[in-house]
């Protein structure tokens, strides 16, 4: 079993990556509201209090665990949390870390995804160990794939039927970063 690790709270421009709490239950059941979000994360589907709160614990089980940094996004002003981006260290000792984000509905098209991707694979790739940050986008998710350009992220080509999203296989874009 790997080591606890210790989250660091992160501040981009517009963002502050903190650990997740109880407060971001709101944050939660709205990501759970979402018809995408569940399908392809650990949020809930049902979304009630109880099963909000057990996402919020399953995040501190990560670092427990070892298996990677899991950070809500929260407003760098305010500190409600609007989402979440993770970065997964599965492959860690192929040099590789894998990045995960979702924002809620309500608080797309402010830049908060991108400044949140940006602001965690600049610190992930200065852990000892990760060389390439990975991340996958579904082809038809354009405003996904615009975050990940933006956070300097290139698009490497398409792998055809790598994941299975809700029930059924899908293609997924394969974008990375290196150091």
């Amino acid at each position: 079993m790997s080591p606890p690790l210790v989250l660091p709270t992160l501040v981009g421009d517009a963002v502050r990556l903190r650990a997740f709490c109880a407060d971001d239950v709101p944050a939660v059941r709205e990501a759970a509201s979402d018809p995408h979000i569940p399908l392809i994360t650990s949020v809930p589907a049902l979304g009630d209090d109880a099963e909000c709160l057990a996402f919020v614990a399953r995040q501190a089980d990560r670092l427990a665990t070892g298996t990677g940094y899991p950070f809500a996004i929260a407003d760098r002003t305010s500190d409600v949390a609007v989402g979440h981006v993770y970065l997964g260290l599965r492959d860690l000792d192929l040099g590789r870390a894998t990045v995960g984000y979702w924002v809620v509905r309500s608080q797309r098209g402010r830049g908060l995804a991108g400044d949140a991707v940006r602001t965690v694979a600049g610190w992930a790739l200065t852990l000892p160990g990760v060389e390439r940050l990975e991340l996958y986008v579904e082809p038809w998710n354009v405003a996904s794939s615009r975050t990940a350009a933006g956070a300097g992220f290139a698009c490497e080509g398409l792998l055809r039927s790598w994941q299975s999203v809700g029930g059924e296989r899908r293609d997924m874009e394969m974008w990375s970063r290196s150091r």
